[in-house]
């Protein structure tokens, strides 16, 4: 069965390596035949990168990683990345810890987000590794598709978006929702086209993010607030878009940072969850379709 047979339903895809059974019929899927704490040969690497591809979020189960085995596994997409907010921590800088107690002020990615758009080049996947998940339920992470947020707006309003730049500046949730000390110089800021083209696919994503985006360059105030929370009500809200992902311990979680977001639910109070990602620098800046 070809992907392409498989995109108008979810159900089960065979590649050569491995099975996947897709979690909705445009995104996510779950892997079973892989054991991440092994070597992958060149025909597991060949399906992966192409179910990554197809799929965007995959989920592989029953895990069992230590973090050199977790690392090895992301550097199979490119080198690691940094988290800015790990500028002050004495654990390994390419693990960010994604912890969460009774005691804890908020649970990170607790809103609708793609990972640290503010960087020049932003990580081009993140792999999540949760170890501890409540013993009551909950604590799922949603993820979104931005192909398909962009394809369900309607053509004249595509049109406009891929004329527009936004800012996406890391103090608005490093500092103005996670309270954290920026280092030296601040967090990063830069600039992204609305719409870009994702350089596997060649698909056009809508890239703007309630976490990052803070406006959009050559609109009043008032404009750029508007036309945001138009977009950011329509990702939220919108279904269709969602795929959602039940943790279970030793769960890793791929995805495509170029063309999703995510949610981690924190519906789970006063239990706790504990996991540990790393991310893959992205190959280039973020670019958009050609102009006329």
């Amino acid at each position: 069965m070809t992907v392409a047979e498989t995109r108008g339903r979810a159900g089960t895809a065979s590649y050569d390596s491995f099975e996947v059974t897709t979690l909705t019929p445009h995104l996510g899927a779950e892997v079973d035949g892989l054991d991440l704490a092994q070597p992958l040969d060149e025909r597991q690497l060949r399906d992966l990168h192409q179910a990554f591809a197809d799929w965007s979020v995959l989920v592989f189960r029953d895990q069992h990683l230590d973090r050199e085995a977790h690392k090895a596994f992301g550097r199979y997409f490119g080198d690691l990345h940094v988290h800015p907010m790990n500028h002050s921590r004495e654990t390994d800088p390419e693990v960010l810890i994604v912890k969460t107690t009774k005691d804890s002020p908020y649970t990170a990615g607790d809103a609708w987000h793609t990972d640290v758009t503010c960087d020049a080049i932003p990580p081009l996947a993140s792999a999540l590794y949760i170890t501890e998940t409540p013993e009551v339920g909950g604590g799922d992470t949603l993820y979104a598709d931005m192909y398909l947020a962009y394809e369900l707006l309607s053509p004249a309003m595509q049109s406009f978006l891929e004329r527009l730049t936004a800012v996406h500046d890391g103090g608005m949730p490093y500092v103005g929702s996670y309270g954290s000390t920026p280092p030296e110089g601040g967090y990063p800021r830069n600039e992204h086209p609305v719409v870009t083209v994702h350089p596997v696919t060649a698909r056009k994503v809508l890239y703007v993010n309630s976490g990052f985006t803070s406006h959009i360059k050559g609109l009043r105030r008032w404009e750029s607030r508007a036309l945001l929370d138009m977009l950011f009500a329509h990702i939220a809200t919108t279904p269709r878009l969602h795929c959602p992902v039940r943790w279970e311990p030793n769960t890793l979680t791929l995805w495509d940072n170029r063309c999703t977001q995510h949610h981690a639910v924190w519906d789970y109070y006063p239990h706790s969850r504990y996991g540990e990602r790393v991310s893959v620098i992205g190959e280039d800046r973020p670019t958009g379709p050609p102009q006329a």
